[in-house]
């Protein structure tokens, strides 16, 4: 039963792609079938297979394992304050959000000595003659993996002014299903398995682009002569650590200030509507309304309608509000539902997708064409 609700679901998803498309007839349908096959041997591999599932398990323990050595940085700063075992107990911006920074360094050190670049141009490169896609969308796709939605695309900007309508929409895709790795240990801290957060990041790269040509097929003539800049902006390693670590610390203090007056707004939202719901003798909340409004979609999705609600008011967070505030409120709820259900958040949460980000993205792809 669960086999045929999983199948129906892709169906459906896939339906709703193929009645939004701009071009029906010029769907390609071999980068369709093989993106969709990607994404279930992939699944398959990390999620049923006993080796694949060690595999994710030894990938999660390794990035669980460069976590704590940021706390070690963290302790010389902060002092007991980074042991969530102690009269402090877990505080929220010491060990979840402080991370970031190393994390952030670490990343900028692997670009400046061009190891990143390298393979990202690998599996990029291989995904572009998997699937038939460009290479500047492929690159991009890949990239966003391990960068956020703004700074993949600056790896290809000499490119952008030749890109077609498809491949900025591509690009725009792949912006808004991927994640920052860097943020990942973010969200991990929350309680969310991270595993399954490895796991949704990088099925995020083929399935950006299955939607994203199912929705907007290629019609122009596209230009493969694409590199990814390897220009240095930093005079030395220690120059690019260093702006790693300012780069991760504005991150993290925008994510702080952005979940203080998030989370506050919606306790000010349900305040409201309580008081509304209150003169009605009904009980009304964001969450209540997220719930119906979005509980069709994770049903279709293969959440159990008993769960589909509950469920459907954290998908609603994300895209009302951003993944970060979703999380933080799904944690104290995962022992609620069902491992099955538990796992479909976790990657329908997954991603940039929401409003607020779409508007941000825009402007930027915008301002860096312009430029």
């Amino acid at each position: 039963m669960n086999l045929l609700w999983g199948i129906g679901g892709v169906i459906g998803v896939l339906a709703i792609a193929f009645l939004l498309s701009s071009n029906r007839k010029a769907i390609n349908w071999r980068t369709i079938l093989i993106a969709l096959a990607l994404q279930m041997s992939f699944s398959f591999i990390v999620l049923r297979w006993d080796a694949g599932k060690a595999g994710l398990k030894h990938a999660a323990d390794g990035v669980q394992g460069l976590i704590n050595f940021s706390y070690e940085g963290i302790k010389f700063v902060t002092g007991d304050l980074v042991n969530a075992k102690g009269p402090w107990g877990f505080v929220f911006f010491i060990q979840a959000l402080l991370p970031i920074v190393f994390i952030s360094s670490l990343v900028a050190i692997l670009y400046y000595f061009g190891i990143m670049q390298k393979f990202v141009s690998i599996v990029g490169g291989a995904l572009s003659k998997l699937l038939g896609t460009s290479k500047a969308e492929s690159l991009n796709s890949v990239t966003t993996v391990f960068l956020g939605q703004t700074e993949a695309p600056i790896l290809i900007k000499p490119y952008l002014a030749r890109l077609t309508n498809s491949e900025f929409f591509t690009i725009m895709v792949s912006g808004m299903t991927a994640v920052a790795g860097s943020v990942l240990v973010g969200y991990a801290a929350m309680g969310i398995p991270l595993e399954h957060l490895l796991a949704a990041a990088i099925m995020a790269a083929p399935s950006s682009l299955l939607i994203a040509k199912l929705i907007m097929p290629e019609t122009e003539k596209v230009d493969n002569n694409v590199e990814l800049s390897t220009e240095r902006e930093d005079a030395n390693v220690i120059d690019a650590a260093a702006r790693g670590a300012s780069e991760g610390m504005q991150l993290v203090i925008n994510v702080a200030a952005m979940l203080m007056a998030f989370i506050a707004l919606i306790a000010l939202l349900n305040g409201l509507l309580g008081w509304v719901g209150s003169l009605f003798d009904i009980k009304l909340s964001l969450d209540l309304i997220f719930g119906y409004l979005l509980s069709p979609f994770a049903i279709l999705i293969g959440v159990s309608p008993g769960e589909a609600i509950q469920a459907a008011s954290f998908i609603g967070q994300k895209l009302a509000i951003n993944e970060f505030v979703a999380y933080a409120n799904l944690g104290p709820h995962m022992a609620e539902f069902s491992d099955k259900t538990n796992l479909i958040l976790t990657f329908a949460i997954c991603g940039f997708a929401n409003f607020s980000s779409s508007l941000f993205f825009s402007a930027f792809i915008a301002s860096s064409f312009l430029a």
